[in-house]
């Protein structure tokens, strides 16, 4: 596949978020060789700037002479690139904003990327792109807290913050800041984490300049404007160093996008049975709620919560292939899409003292 020059004002791009679980890890699906004339200078091998990362979700031009519709250009993208066909896709977010690709400050097109969500299994991967699994933690570190409160939270994240805070040029902007602030990391004991918020508080990262992208596109803007870049920081250096492994364009936000919605969705809809296998154990249903949610969960309450909503039934079979006593195998109970509008796994809150 591929596709002609650039050469218009305006491109639309379409990207692919996928994701398994596997081992208890959430794991999202990424590219580092790109063919097409969106891809950067990093991801088509050739030199490019420090800043410049080849690693991407996959994606590629909308061509509206050789593609059908959106969904059939982006497995066509996805295909190539990783050799995967996923089998049910759904469209995330449309991310248009001005300068999302760097490369629009020295004349390049404005990129308006459709994202799409797909859940899939680990499989083996082909394709053109040296496509790779990849812990969606190693990305989003601050949104795993199945092991307490995350320590970069405490050592880089809150301290970061509080001095942007403080930095506000003046009274009603530090308000401002440290409302936010509150609302996305709950900060102020009294109000609850809501593990939902990933998209809110990547982007207030971002703002603050706690994320490489945004130094890197800091010294595009400087570039663009013919100024020379300034010095960046040796502390905001490190802690934008600290706060998770950098993607190329705005990739991370897109993936904050994803898992905010697939967290959302966990409480109304089965998306949790896409990602196991036919018949599981409870504690592996478990596991892989708590992969999702970045949350360790009650064994006992989450057994109770699951039989009683009659999400699912019994197999008659036993797990044999793990060490101790056989554990029961259950499915998921299908019926129970039609008996209610809602059918999911509620998660408690999570308090910022965890």
């Amino acid at each position: 596949m591929s596709s002609g020059d650039i050469s218009s004002e305006t491109v639309i791009g379409l990207t692919a978020v996928i994701v398994a679980v596997t081992d208890e890890t959430p794991r999202v699906l990424v590219a580092r060789r790109i063919h097409h004339d969106l891809a950067t200078p990093a991801q088509q091998g050739r030199s490019a700037a420090p800043q410049d990362r080849p690693d991407t979700l996959p994606y590629g031009p909308f061509d509206a002479q050789r593609h059908r519709t959106l969904e059939l250009g982006l497995r066509g993208w996805v295909e190539e690139q990783t050799g995967i066909r996923p089998r049910y896709v759904e469209q995330l977010y449309t991310f248009g904003n001005q300068y999302r690709d760097p490369r629009e400050f020295e004349g390049g097109p404005r990129v308006v990327s459709i994202a799409y969500l797909a859940l899939t299994h680990e499989t083996p991967l082909a394709g053109t792109g040296e496509a790779r699994w990849r812990d969606w933690y190693d990305c989003l570190p601050w949104e795993d807290w199945r092991g307490g409160r995350p320590a970069i939270v405490d050592k880089i994240v809150r301290p970061a913050l509080q001095n942007w805070i403080r930095a506000a040029p003046d009274r009603p902007a530090r308000e401002e800041r440290r409302e936010r602030v509150s609302v996305a990391f709950g900060f102020d004991k009294s109000a609850p984490v809501d593990y939902v918020r990933c998209l809110e508080r990547y982007e207030l990262l971002y703002e603050a300049g706690l994320v490489l992208e945004a130094l890197r596109d800091r010294l595009a803007i400087e570039r663009a404007q013919g100024r020379k870049p300034s010095a960046i920081d040796s502390k905001a250096s490190a802690a934008a160093q600290a706060t998770g492994a950098p993607m190329a364009l705005d990739n991370r936000r897109i993936l904050a996008s994803a898992l905010g919605r697939l967290r959302g969705k966990l409480a109304y809809r089965p998306v949790i049975f896409d990602l196991l296998p036919e018949e599981f154990t409870l504690l592996r249903m478990q596991r892989v709620v708590e992969a999702l949610s970045g949350r360790r969960l009650h064994k006992q309450n989450f057994r109770r919560m699951v039989l009683n909503a009659d999400l699912v039934e019994s197999t008659g079979h036993r797990d044999t292939t793990s060490p101790g006593r056989p554990a029961e195998l259950f499915r998921f109970r299908r019926e129970v899409v039609t008996e209610r509008a809602a059918v999911g796994v509620g998660l408690p809150a999570l308090s910022a003292a965890e």
